[in-house]
């Protein structure tokens, strides 16, 4: 098959990156898609890799082929956790109380308060008759 490339793109070179940010090392990706260590190397320095080659990498890393196809030398990359399918979960948080719950107790608790506050207000004002 034949590689594909973006002007300034560096297949090798974002192989390596993608592997970086991953935290693979690269014996453990060698291994993972059917090569020595040493092979992997001369991938990393190559421009352009074969389309077969790609998709194994790819794969291995969980990202798109066009991850590494596409992105230039100086493009900048934002990675978000949840793309590319890599098991991250959104967290929703639902809380184990009921906020309304709350509100009415933090409402009862200030009630009583100023119960207590009219309370001393007509002690003190029927003391001084």
């Amino acid at each position: 098959m034949e590689a594909t490339t973006v002007k300034g793109n560096n297949h090798g070179a974002n192989v390596r990156r993608w592997r970086e940010w991953r935290n693979v090392k690269q014996d453990v990706l060698a291994d993972s898609i059917g090569v020595s260590q040493a092979t992997l190397s001369s991938y990393e320095k190559k421009d352009k890799l074969d389309q077969e080659i790609l998709v194994k990498i790819a794969k291995v890393l969980d990202i798109p082929v066009e991850a590494i196809t596409e992105i230039g030398s100086d493009t900048s990359v934002n990675i978000f956790s949840g793309s590319w399918n890599d098991n991250s979960v959104a967290q929703n948080i639902n809380p184990t109380f009921n906020p309304i719950d709350k509100i009415v107790e933090l409402y009862d608790k200030l009630l009583e308060t100023e119960r207590e506050k009219v309370k001393l207000l007509e002690e003190v004002l029927n003391g001084k008759k």
